[in-house]
């Protein structure tokens, strides 16, 4: 197959890339500037130049390919403006790949359930921080009916690994550094679910070849991994305590992410597409040490 990726040259797409063409699958990278356009070309993919603004190239990357994986905004963002440039960017996709039977796979994030892991089949609410996000899944979900083989790819909120500079657990690391001691919120109960960020690539891989139309699946290799565990293997490697915190000494998102229990179960996804994460757990990526050189 020939896929059009968007974010080719991110910290997913850096190993999606990879992926597909190690299964021996063409790929069409979008890259808004010089520098992501080298990238992508090094990972050995065809580079066509655009961002998500430009709808003209990403009409012309979905027609000139046999499927489209969207990696662009992995992380939902809350502004306005972005939600709707992320809203149109799909809209073009699915517009241009009506009645032709071709996979589009759209990144989400898991979500929260209260009191049980949150599995594939639970409904996607548009309400809270992220409504606008899921908003836009549902549209995208919703074009399975527009002869679309659509599906979401749902990321937890750790997709690690060797390399990862920009996600939550640097910004945990970097806020220990700063204060000298690894927190956590409360009594560090709370739960994160993780996935390695090549298994992850995995998954996409097999989503854009193989999902069924309308399908969600949860990229989760870590079902849910205390925030307090968290804390101390950060500790352990800056040789620093783990202790509470208040939840002012964390900004932003942090806080909620922190103080909210968000286990996710992907029982369902390695079932449908016999996927199952052979890498390491976070707690045993963060002990290999390279987040800290």
């Amino acid at each position: 197959m020939r896929i059009f990726v968007t974010g080719a040259s991110g910290w997913i797409g850096s190993a999606v890339v990879p992926e597909l063409i190690s299964a021996g699958h063409q790929v069409l990278g979008l890259a808004r500037s010089d520098a992501s356009a080298k990238t992508v070309a090094d990972m050995g993919a065809e580079v066509l130049r655009g961002d998500l603004d430009d709808t003209d190239a990403l009409r012309a990357g979905a027609l000139d390919s046999d499927g489209v994986i969207h990696l662009a905004f992995v992380v939902p963002s809350v502004t306005e403006a972005a939600t709707r440039t992320d809203a149109a960017a799909i809209g073009t996709f699915t517009t241009a790949l009506t009645d032709s039977g071709k996979p589009l796979v759209i990144s989400g994030a898991t979500l929260v359930t209260p009191g049980r892991p949150a599995t594939e089949r639970d409904e996607l609410v548009a309400a809270g921080p992220i409504a606008a996000r899921i908003a836009t899944m549902q549209a995208g979900l919703a074009a399975k009916d527009r002869g679309v083989r659509t599906c979401l790819v749902m990321l937890p909120r750790s997709v690690h690994g060797q390399g990862e500079r920009h996600g939550f657990i640097p910004q945990l690391i970097t806020a220990a550094r700063t204060k000298g001691v690894s927190g956590y919120i409360g009594d560090g109960a709370t739960r994160w679910p993780a996935v390695h960020v090549k298994d992850a690539a995995r998954l996409y891989r097999l989503a854009v070849e193989q999902a069924p139309a309308g399908a969600v699946l949860n990229a989760v290799g870590d079902e849910g991994v205390a925030i307090r565990a968290i804390a101390e293997a950060i500790g352990r490697q800056l040789d620093l305590p783990a202790r509470s915190l208040p939840a002012e000494d964390f900004g932003g998102m942090l806080v909620r992410l922190l103080s909210t229990d968000m286990p996710a179960s992907s029982t369902l996804t390695q079932d449908l597409l016999s996927w199952k994460p052979t890498h390491p757990g976070l707690i045993e990526d963060i002990e290999q040490g390279h987040y800290f050189t």
